[in-house]
């Protein structure tokens, strides 16, 4: 996986059969699909980059001074409630997508024109009209008018906002080898269509043509923003030749540091973080959460499930004093929520943990990976809700509040210490009771030395301490742990991946 996020966002070429372009043919999605299927049953080919030599010299001090203009917005002077942006191809931008717009099915492109841009203080070559753009914005009076709502740049990836939330993680189309010792394969987006909203619409439609070595796919994407801002995904694919994982509604986020790394970051911020766990509903009703760490080297988990309830990335630690940063605000940077539509079957939700040395790395990612593929050809075709939001998703009972990991250099130095601290309505009403007991469970590779729980006095949170003795094998060791009142279990799993 891609690590700088500067260069997470690179596009590739646009390339279109001319059947494609069929003009007696209405467009949606079964259009859409078919034209996926149609790419995806020819050899894949990379149309190089008609994006001038100029443009891809400018630095990026220089591309960041190219601004989309905001009077030429598409439906400003018609008063729409989404308007529609452009970002300039240029710098790490190689490659270009069409774009269309959309009414009544009719598709109409929209051509590149140096009009719709402040250079500022660049001089920049005349180009062509179908050069395409580097991808595209979208704007919705979320907090007020002329906010940004979401982007799709870069490859397939995208990111929205909710109200009072600020950019942070990132979606992706589609996921392929991710983490693999042979490296990942990054499809892209090479078309998109919008589809032009009534003045009194609350929702909008996107759709977006993908295509890579692999496969080809069809998306449409029905966005309804506000508190939380909830995107309907319904994508198609076809495979040329099965990859070795797919990645179905893939997020990728960052995490540098936070409240359980136990080492010196020189950092004057106590975190740094887009997002400090992974949650899971799974398909049997138990809720689990994984605190994100930053490993030095690949690390990747796997939870098996059968028809999952919903997993994503999130975002916990919603206080300003946990991050000190008055730039950054990752205390505002939403979490992300995918709630399957329908069944999804047999296989695992993945996460995989990279090391990053600072916070320009995306080095986290989670998708679902089905058990099994069809054959090549054959559709593989999914639904599903992606949530961004700022309030809490979390299980009905308790959930991990924060994890502490450390060691005593002189009391039984080679014991490793946990300490999770465990929130909900229920606990924080209930006084201290010797009914409620922690369940902690320490996996081959170390053993279990001793555990309590009690209830913190200063802010109603449950705080569970145990220690483990590793038994010296080198061996990563899985960790467990929720709080039960027999035969009521009161919190969800907080589950911990701890390695030598």
């Amino acid at each position: 996986m891609s690590l700088k996020r500067i260069l997470l966002f690179l596009v590739a070429g646009f390339s279109v059969c001319a059947a494609s372009r069929a003009a007696d043919d209405a467009f949606d999605f079964e259009v859409l699909r078919y034209r996926a299927k149609l790419l995806a049953s020819a050899p894949y080919a990379q149309a190089p980059t008609s994006v001038p030599e100029a443009l891809l010299k400018l630095s990026y001090d220089q591309y960041r001074d190219i601004r989309f203009r905001p009077e030429e917005s598409v439906w400003r002077r018609e008063r729409l409630p989404f308007e529609l942006q452009f970002f300039h191809p240029g710098f790490n931008f190689d490659r270009t997508v069409q774009i269309d717009t959309l009414e009544r099915g009719r598709e109409e492109p929209v051509p590149f024109s140096a009009s719709l841009f402040d250079y500022g203080m660049n001089r920049v070559p005349r180009v062509a009209s179908s050069m395409g753009f580097a991808g595209l914005k979208l704007l919705y009076a979320l907090n007020k008018p002329g906010d940004e709502l979401g982007a799709f740049q870069g490859a397939s990836y995208f990111r929205f906002l909710c109200q009072r939330a600020t950019y942070g993680l990132s979606a992706r189309g589609i996921a392929l080898n991710t983490g693999e010792p042979g490296g990942e394969e990054f499809p892209v987006f090479k078309a998109f269509w919008v589809e032009k909203p009534a003045p009194d619409a609350k929702a909008l439609n996107v759709y977006a043509l993908l295509d890579g070595p692999s496969l080809s796919g069809a998306f449409k994407f029905t966005i309804t923003p506000g508190p939380e801002t909830v995107m309907l995904v319904h994508e198609v694919l076809y495979c040329r030749k099965n990859p070795g994982v797919l990645g179905i509604a893939p997020l990728t986020s960052m995490f540098w540091h936070g409240k359980n790394s136990n080492m010196s970051y020189d950092d004057f911020r106590p975190e740094v973080h887009d997002s400090d766990g992974l949650m899971a509903f799974t398909g049997a009703g138990e809720w689990i959460y994984r605190p994100l760490t930053n490993p030095a080297s690949t690390r990747i988990a796997a939870f098996s499930d059968q028809n999952p309830k919903g997993f994503g990335l999130i975002q916990r630690d919603r206080n300003f004093e946990d991050y000190q940063d008055l730039e950054a605000n990752y205390h505002t940077r939403p979490s992300a929520w995918i709630e399957p539509v329908g069944l999804w079957g047999r296989g695992s939700v993945r996460l995989v943990e990279l090391h990053a040395p600072d916070e320009t790395y995306d080095n986290i990612a989670s998708f679902w990976v089905p058990e099994s593929l069809p054959a090549p050809g054959e559709p593989i075709e999914y639904t599903y809700k992606l949530h961004w939001f700022m309030d809490q998703v979390h299980p009905p009972a308790g959930y991990a509040e924060s994890t502490r990991h450390g060691r005593s250099k002189t009391q039984e130095p080679e014991l490793e210490r946990f300490v999770v601290d465990f929130a909900g309505s229920y606990l924080s009403k209930e006084g201290p009771n010797p009914l409620i007991e922690p369940v902690v469970t320490v996996g081959a590779g170390g053993s279990l030395v001793n555990s309590t729980v009690q209830k913190n006095p200063y802010n109603g949170t449950w705080r569970v301490a145990f220690a483990f003795k590793p038994d010296g094998s080198g061996r990563p060791v899985e960790l467990r742990c929720f709080l039960r009142k027999t035969p009521h279990v009161l919190t969800e799993t907080w589950s911990y991946l701890w390695q030598p």
